[in-house]
């Protein structure tokens, strides 16, 4: 059994095929700058990486681009296309209509493209990908799988904003979240490698990258996270700007003189690591800043890694405890500076690191916390395609 994962971006489509019979992965990759002049694919086989320039004027051509790279006679995985089960979908903004992930028929495509207004960049890039599936596979079992289900269990009081109810009513208007299938993956995947029942235990998931996002997982539910209508909410990130007081948007917007979308570029793509200490988004590029006494630089991480502390120990109190702290993505995974500094001085929480293994550790499955630490402090990279490979398979033979 074959599946097909595609996460179709505005201007890029990553890919991954996984044999379902062991759950391996036997190809990864992506199209980049689709649309654009100089467009190519990245591939990853197993013990190969390497780009091939194309031209990717539009999504379908860049699908049916990488299936001929998989089926490739020299250098491809498999030998027809006829050998691919199925093909699941990461899809980002569910709204409420989607708290699961589900086969994709006509009447999940018109509920989907019924909440495009709360992601007009992803959503309709997301579609782009199952229709250029079907046109070139048609029939082909596809399943849709939403960053925003897994936080569809927290109760109303936690994604409720404090506006009139008619917004919420009319519009929609309410926190969603996001990096749901990463938080999903690595809260079930901490308790196996630790070998505790996730129905019996609380979670704090902190999935830390360019974009990031932190989750209260409570008996193996999420009852709180941090983003919110849109990835902009919580966490100071590479390029946004996280919490924000609204007064202080408006009051730039008449300073800058910036309308809507420009105010919404402006705090997506201008703020965070890059706009505050005006070096990178690339915490690499930080640290070593300020390793050379940059004081902006310095003023920025020490932002970043506050407000990862902040709400760690605000979910440990909205959940009433505190079993397991979980890092993942591009820096919870590699940065050890940056799980240091958020976890320092949180001793009367029952949080002890082991300092020297986390300093000398990237990207592996590992307990860092000490063995007398009261909550264990784990790093679990994560593998989103994996968890789609995994519902899709579990549909598809449902």
């Amino acid at each position: 059994m074959k599946i097909l994962v595609l996460n179709c971006g505005s201007s890029s489509i990553k890919y991954a095929l996984y044999d379902m019979n062991d759950q391996t992965l036997m190809a990864a990759g992506g199209a980049e700058r689709v649309g654009m002049e100089g467009s190519f694919v990245k591939i990853k086989y197993p013990g190969e990486k390497r780009n091939v320039m194309h031209d990717i004027p539009e999504h379908t051509e860049g699908v049916k681009f990488i299936f001929s790279l998989l089926t490739d006679p020299e250098q491809g995985v498999i030998k027809s296309l006829s050998e691919i089960d199925a093909v699941g979908h990461r899809m980002v903004h569910g709204g409420e209509k989607f708290a699961e992930s589900v086969i994709i028929n006509g009447r999940v495509i018109r509920a989907f493209e019924a909440v495009s207004d709360l992601a007009p960049l992803h959503n309709p890039a997301n579609l782009k990908g199952i229709r250029a599936v079907q046109e070139l596979m048609p029939g082909l079992p596809q399943v849709g799988v939403f960053d925003t289900a897994f936080h569809q269990t927290m109760p109303a009081y936690a994604y409720m904003y404090a506006i009139p109810h008619e917004m919420y009513d009319r519009y929609g208007v309410r926190r969603y979240g996001f990096h749901g299938t990463s938080h999903r993956y690595v809260s079930q995947r901490v308790c196996e490698f630790l070998g505790v029942d996730i129905n019996k235990v609380k979670i704090i998931s902190c999935h830390i990258g360019n974009g990031a996002s932190i989750a209260a997982i409570k008996r193996g539910k999420c009852i709180d996270t941090t983003m919110g209508l849109t990835p902009l909410e919580g966490l100071m990130m590479g390029t946004r700007s996280g919490d924000i007081d609204g007064g202080a948007i408006t009051y730039l917007q008449k300073k800058l003189h910036l309308g809507p979308d420009e105010m919404s570029d402006f705090l997506n793509k201008k703020c965070g690591m890059a706009g505050v200490t005006g070096i990178s988004s690339d915490m690499r590029e930080i640290e070593a800043a300020c390793a050379e006494g940059n004081r902006q630089a310095q003023l920025g991480l020490d932002m970043y890694n506050y407000r990862i502390k902040k709400y760690i120990g605000a979910y440990a109190a909205a959940m009433n405890g505190l079993d397991i702290i979980v890092f993942t993505a591009g820096v919870g995974e590699n940065q050890a500076g940056v799980r240091s500094d958020a976890l320092k001085g949180m001793g009367w929480m029952g949080i002890k690191i082991d300092e020297e293994l986390n300093a000398r550790t990237r990207g592996e499955e590992i307990v860092i916390s000490t063995p007398d630490s009261k909550v264990k402090v784990v790093i679990i990279p994560t593998d989103e395609e994996l968890m789609i490979a995994r519902d899709t398979l579990a549909l598809i033979q449902a």
